[in-house]
């Protein structure tokens, strides 16, 4: 690992001036589970390491807030908040689509140490990448060395895309799904995004999964108030992994909407696809399956396939198309509130 200078500033104000205008010379350490492993990797090598464990207040809060006859609750999750917190949080248990989600990643040290800004803004995991001695597009390079190579887990939205990456986010999902904002900090002040605008696909070495500056900071991620009054939120993750913990999802599914009182009826629906593209996708095709329909099993079978429309496989990663379809039916099911029949 090369020689680094360490900071750990008390406050943002005091954190910004720490970053640099250009990807590289500095990184952001928040629990350390993706920074340390690409600094061991040789692929992230910097000057500074501008640590956020010092800052306080809110940056490590959830706090939620009830308007009157409003339910489920407004809710701003600090960035420097635990995966576990996340998980078993009863401010938002109206909200198992992202509590859920975060429970299934990696391991108990894992979700002990990582936050929710640094599941946002990790880099990605794929072993092109990863390896120092590979020299591609996000390094540099002038190819992406996954498009004919090893290719099982990459992206099968492909189209348009010349790095094939998938985003590596489990929280990114469910967040869109929910409506969420992130709220950046950086040196004109701050401002809000919404978080599925929050990343990009990256083709270069000057960009990053993100939209984020080099010299910002994620502050926090808002989940508002979208649901009518009266009306029941229905919401629900599913992923489809090769082994039950310490392991990304090879696809997954985010799913959020609305019944009216005393309705069957779905409204307001956003079904979210994620690790099968560079950035998580928002489905409309999916969504316009379910939207305005009783969920029914033929329903949310007819959204699996409305989502995987556009899907352009890789030449060993076809099979992720079948996992989609699975994964958005099962969870817009399970969303409905049927029983998973498919746990036996």
């Amino acid at each position: 690992m090369k020689n680094f200078t360490y900071y750990q500033p008390a406050t943002v104000a005091l954190a910004l001036p720490l970053l640099d205008e250009q990807w590289g010379k500095t990184e952001l350490l928040a629990g350390g589970t993706d920074l340390l492993d690409r600094q061991k990797e040789y692929v992230s090598q910097p000057d500074k390491v501008v640590s956020l464990a010092g800052l306080g207040g809110d940056f490590k809060k959830i706090v939620a807030s009830y308007p009157p006859g409003a339910f489920p609750p407004s809710v701003i999750i600090g960035a420097g908040v635990k995966l576990v917190d996340i998980a078993e949080s009863k401010d938002l248990a109206a909200y198992p689509v992202l509590t859920s989600a975060a429970a299934q990643i990696a391991g108990p040290q894992i979700r002990n140490m990582g936050t929710l800004g640094g599941s946002l803004c990790q880099r990605n995991r794929c072993w092109y990448f990863r390896d120092e001695h590979v020299n591609c597009l996000l390094k540099g390079g002038r190819k992406c060395f996954a498009q004919e190579g090893e290719n099982q887990y990459h992206a099968i939205f492909t189209q348009g895309h010349p790095c094939v990456i998938v985003h590596p986010s489990t929280l990114a999902p469910p967040l869109i799904a929910l409506g969420a904002t992130a709220q950046i900090a950086g040196p004109k002040g701050n401002r809000e995004l919404a978080v599925e605008k929050l990343f990009q696909a990256p083709v270069k070495e000057t960009q990053r999964e993100h939209v984020l500056a080099p010299n910002e900071v994620l502050l926090s991620v808002t989940i508002p108030v979208r649901t009518p009054q009266f009306a029941k939120l229905a919401n629900a993750s599913y992923e489809v992994k090769q082994k039950e913990t310490s392991d990304w999802p090879i696809v997954q599914a985010s799913v959020a909407f609305h019944y009216e009182r005393d309705s069957k009826i779905a409204k307001g629906v956003r079904v979210v696809l994620g690790h099968v593209a560079p950035t998580p996708l928002l489905s409309e095709a999916a969504a316009k399956a379910i939207e305005g329909k009783e969920v029914t099993e033929a329903v949310a079978s007819a959204a699996g396939e409305a989502a995987v429309e556009g899907a352009r496989p890789l030449s060993q990663n076809n099979y992720k198309v079948q996992l989609l379809k699975v994964a958005v039916k099962r969870a817009v099911l399970l969303a409905s509130g049927a029983k998973p029949y498919w746990e036996g």
